[in-house]
């Protein structure tokens, strides 16, 4: 039995022992003494008396045993209820003692259990994280037969779909068919009544093959009348003009009072054609010579065409125009033309088609669309309208130098004052200077005297 239980039923038992013991009864008679005689008439009363105290004791003392045997029968039933319990606190204290040593034993098997599958542990750990990585890798395999399995899902749709589209086209195959059929029955008795109409067929087709034949012939006319009458846009034209500059450079030597006197000058410039020659056309101010200053004998001129990154050819001579002195041009040859990879301008046939060209300044700065009409007292010159002058592109107005063009593209002449234009019809040298080579160039300052004395003696308003 546990020791501390046993101790609190003792307490119990010893408290309760306690509570029911009568002390004062168990006090000791107190010796009482003799009494002392008296007078014989108060005798019989003292006895009396003393009976009478002694019965009403024996009655109290009835009474008290009275109440102490109920006290001590339920101090009985008390105990023998206490002594129950403290049997069954026994019955279950052993019990419990049982069940503790079980536990105890199950507590020392799992202990060996514990260790054995700790070792068991250390021996399958690294099985465990090969087990952990064949998962991961079935994870990854699942998530990827996921995705295969979405994507073969969204392709049955779409095949349903298609599967629906196609019953749909071949119902409606079938209805075009029987309609075909239909047709096609009709169509019989069309080829049997069309073959007798081939016949006549055939026959106009062989009349009409002749008049072919001669359209044939007017087509290539008609195409070129039609591409010479229509007329091209004022930007293109300006791009074009842009994209086919080429720079052309001029050198001069002269003598001079402290040495030689070399000028040089480098514009750009554009080629034309009379269907014969190619040449390079410029205004005399953009050479070496002047017409406005007293002429001068060079004793060397050079002319160099040049397109980068490293192309340098030269000119042979240098051609002032019958048409007007002022127009300088240098003959080009094919090669040149092909090496350079420049557009050739070709003179305008019919210079007055459209009452409207295009002037683009001669250094490439603007350009714009302009009137011009004929002078009767200034053949071989046109008037441009400065007034209506349509500048869309670039700050200036018309000056000498400036190039014309008419708006199918082709090249109408070259501004000699701010008002006139001179038409080039051809290009026939008045004088002709050599370029190039180790012979000077004699008496170029008498020539250029006797050309600015031909300017000179023009109308006013064409110098």
């Amino acid at each position: 039995m546990n020791k501390t239980l046993l101790l609190f039923i003792v307490d119990f038992l010893f408290l309760n022992l306690i509570a029911l013991t009568r002390w004062e009864r168990a006090e000791p008679a107190r010796p009482r003494q003799p009494p002392v005689n008296q007078i014989s008439a108060n005798a019989v009363s003292k006895e009396q008396d003393l009976v009478e105290a002694m019965r009403q004791s024996l009655a109290d003392e009835q009474l008290a045993r009275q109440a102490l045997e109920q006290k001590l029968a339920s101090a009985d039933s008390t105990l023998s209820a206490r002594e129950k319990s403290v049997a069954e606190l026994q019955s279950e204290s052993q019990k419990l003692t049982v069940q503790l040593v079980d536990t105890q034993k199950a507590q020392a098997d799992l202990n060996m259990r514990y260790q054995a599958e700790a070792r068991d542990a250390a021996l399958t750990r690294s099985q465990l994280a090969q087990l952990q990585r064949a998962l991961e890798d079935k994870a990854a395999e699942s998530e990827r037969q996921k995705q295969a399995l979405a994507a073969l899902e969204r392709q049955q749709a779409e095949a349903r779909k298609q599967i629906e589209g196609l019953q749909i086209d071949v119902a409606v195959g079938q209805r075009e068919k029987q309609q075909l059929a239909a047709q096609a029955s009709e169509l019989q008795v069309q080829v049997q009544s069309e073959r007798a109409e081939r016949l006549k067929v055939e026959q106009a087709t062989n009349q009409l093959a002749q008049g072919v034949g001669q359209l044939a012939e007017n087509s290539g006319e008609l195409t070129k009348e039609i591409r010479d009458n229509r007329p091209m846009t004022i930007n293109v034209l300006y791009n074009d003009f842009l994209g086919n500059r080429v720079e052309t450079t001029f050198s001069a030597t002269k003598k001079g009072l402290f040495g030689n006197t070399v000028r040089e000058l480098s514009p750009k410039t554009v080629f034309t054609t009379d269907g014969k020659q190619v040449y390079a056309l410029l205004e005399v101010e953009d050479t070496p010579f002047s017409l406005r200053e007293i002429g001068a004998d060079w004793e060397s001129i050079g002319v160099r065409f040049s397109r980068p990154p490293d192309y340098r050819s030269s000119g042979s001579q240098i051609e002032f125009l019958e048409a007007d002195p002022r127009v300088v041009v240098v003959p080009v040859s094919a090669q040149q033309v092909a090496a350079l990879g420049a557009k050739v301008y070709p003179l305008a046939q019919d210079p007055f088609r459209f009452t409207e060209a295009v002037l683009i300044s001669g250094g490439g700065n603007g350009y714009g669309e302009l009137g011009f009409k004929l002078d009767p007292k200034h053949p071989g010159y046109v008037r441009v309208d400065n007034r209506f002058f349509k500048r869309l592109f670039g700050d200036f107005a018309p000056s000498r130098g400036d190039l014309v063009f008419s708006k199918s593209g082709e090249l109408l002449g070259i501004m000699v004052t701010s008002d006139y234009c001179v038409l080039l019809h051809d290009f026939t040298p008045t004088v002709t200077f050599a370029a190039g080579g180790d012979k000077p160039t004699a008496h170029t300052g008498a020539i250029l005297d006797g050309l600015s004395a031909r300017v000179l003696q023009m109308p006013a308003e064409l110098q």
